[in-house]
């Protein structure tokens, strides 16, 4: 009766400490989410444009977790398993632009209580089959009553034709319980292929149309004129007049000394 009692307080110790553990990697993902967000609004407020379409996130569930332990041939104990295992908690952002991908991952790393573990850059470096996404381990403090505890995050960072491309193979290995005919592995490699041209692509349109919004917007500033804090628009037939009067004072300086020449 004394083993049994014995037997129930310990599983009743280490569903406590398993509980504790996996509410580490859910307020780290709260913690980042919320930065992720504030970013986003921010973008979209000072900048007028939002570089992040869509944010998932996920935690590994226990069995997950042992498993991958197991598999890894890591000791199957908590402190072991936050050691060495970086992906339990997981985030996916999805950016328009290539562009995109770089500028939230240097935001991110900027924060002064993130801290970078590792980087994998598998858009420079696609992997064989062409796989494309940038990946981070970041490390964030949670500070819980008794103490505070750093967790690593796993970020991944891709365009919407990487996260296309990325889901259409894993659902092809899915069905093929990994077992994928060559065939079908070289067209994915050549759909990878044309991915990333099309980011390219549009990654070269973007630029045009940033170039373009810059100087239309300082076409607008020049006809606006502030009095008292209140914006006026200077009316455009006066500004044609005036740029036309000035254009023909500059001829006609220049025919004067033309003459003088002569």
């Amino acid at each position: 009766m004394e083993v049994m009692t014995m037997d129930v307080k310990h599983l009743k110790t280490l569903k406590t400490e398993l509980t504790r553990f996996m509410m580490y990697y859910k307020f780290a993902l709260d913690e980042l989410n919320t930065k992720i967000d504030i970013l986003k609004q921010e973008f979209q407020y000072v900048h007028d444009y939002n570089p992040i379409e869509h944010v998932k996130s996920r935690i590994k569930t226990p069995e997950s977790i042992v498993r991958k332990a197991y598999n890894k041939g890591y000791e199957i104990t908590l402190p072991t398993i936050k050691e060495n295992i970086k992906d339990i908690a997981g985030i996916r952002i999805t950016c328009s632009f290539i562009s995109d991908i770089y500028e939230l991952s240097e935001m991110l790393q900027n924060q002064k209580d993130i801290k970078l573990i590792e980087c994998k850059d598998y858009i420079k470096n696609p992997k064989p089959n062409g796989y494309q996404s940038l990946h981070l381990i970041l490390e964030i403090p949670i500070f819980m009553s008794d103490r505070e505890e750093n967790v690593c995050v796993e970020v991944q960072i891709r365009t919407i034709a990487m996260d296309f491309w990325a889901s259409l193979e894993h659902k092809i290995y899915y069905k093929y319980n990994k077992e994928v005919p060559q065939k079908l592995k070289d067209e994915l490699k050549q759909a990878a292929n044309s991915a990333a041209q099309l980011d390219k692509k549009m990654e070269s349109i973007h630029k045009e149309m940033n170039i373009l919004k810059e100087f239309s917007t300082e076409e607008d500033e020049l006809q606006e004129l502030f009095i008292n804090n209140e914006k006026l628009n200077l009316p455009y037939e006066f500004l044609r007049l005036q740029l036309n009067n000035i254009t023909e004072k500059k001829l006609q300086r220049g025919k004067g000394n033309l003459n003088s020449i002569y």
